[in-house]
């Protein structure tokens, strides 16, 4: 495992994300994934699962403190009180008294950005969280969350994988001393049958997923949010720190970005995305 620093955060570059995770295989496959390695786990209010990861993490004889932990504030809960008693909600369903990371998960215009930046910052003061950072934001949404934040955001979490070339965000956090963390690397199941990943996994002598993980985490300062309910798939999806994917398997990846490459963009949430670059 390796780790990417970004802004005094030093976070593992590999996580294991529980979006649409149910509570059972929560309780199953998190200890799993930490005992095989993982070392960053990432959820959210919305989830509905964190009360789920909280009891994984507390029964998996990992100690809290080697353990990244991610959660994200749900929009409805951008007002001030309401922010500051979600996260508290929060850190009681997760049984912890911190969380490493905590995110605003989408852009609300419905609540100043400056009022949801004020209290993430309040509640890092508080000691409730180690690092704050954003969800879903734009360029222009993330350089004005910069200059409204005391504290130094740490990452932008954003939809990435082949098909969508993210390039302005990266290049955005990267001038801003931030990381950014890629979900939905696997496209939802569509880079299974590419010929182009089949071909340079072969080469590797690794599967689809391996490569799509290293060709994430392989880029500076990029963070990969890898999911599975298969204890087998675990395994496969840790094993991509041992080889390397050379420019022209890199460049090749790249190309395979489409203008119409994003799948999640969700009516009443999404914002007007950056034009690819």
């Amino acid at each position: 495992m390796h780790n990417v620093t970004a802004n005094g955060a030093t976070i593992p570059a590999l996580g294991f994300g529980t979006f649409r995770m149910p509570g059972d295989d929560v309780l199953r496959i998190v200890p799993h994934a930490l005992k095989v390695g993982f070392r960053h786990v990432d959820t959210a209010q919305i989830y509905g699962n964190e009360a789920e990861v909280g009891d994984a993490i507390a029964g998996s004889g990992i100690a809290r403190g080697d353990i990244f932990l991610t959660t994200k504030v749900w929009v409805e809960n951008y007002k001030h009180d309401s922010f500051i008693k979600s996260v508290e909600e929060s850190l009681k369903k997760l049984k912890t008294d911190y969380v490493d990371l905590l995110l605003l998960h989408w852009p609300n215009e419905a609540v100043s950005l400056a009022e949801q930046i004020g209290a993430l910052n309040e509640v890092r003061e508080a000691g409730k969280v180690r690092h704050i950072g954003v969800s879903n934001f734009t360029t222009q949404l993330m350089a004005e969350s910069i200059k409204l934040s005391a504290a130094p955001l740490v990452t932008n979490q954003v939809e990435y994988h082949p098909y969508l070339n993210q390039d302005l965000v990266i290049s955005a956090a990267r001038k801003a001393g931030m990381s950014v963390t890629g979900y939905f690397g696997m496209a939802d199941g569509k880079v299974f049958a590419d010929p182009l990943l089949k071909e340079i996994g072969a080469k590797h002598g690794k599967t689809v997923a391996q490569i799509v993980l290293r060709w994430l985490v392989q880029q500076e300062g990029v963070i990969a949010l890898s999911k599975t309910v298969g204890e087998a798939r675990v395994a496969e999806n840790f094993a991509v720190f041992d080889f390397e994917l050379s420019a022209d398997d890199m460049s090749a990846v790249h190309g395979l970005a489409k203008t119409d490459g994003r799948i999640v963009s969700p009516e009443g949430l999404a914002p007007v995305w950056d034009k690819a670059a």
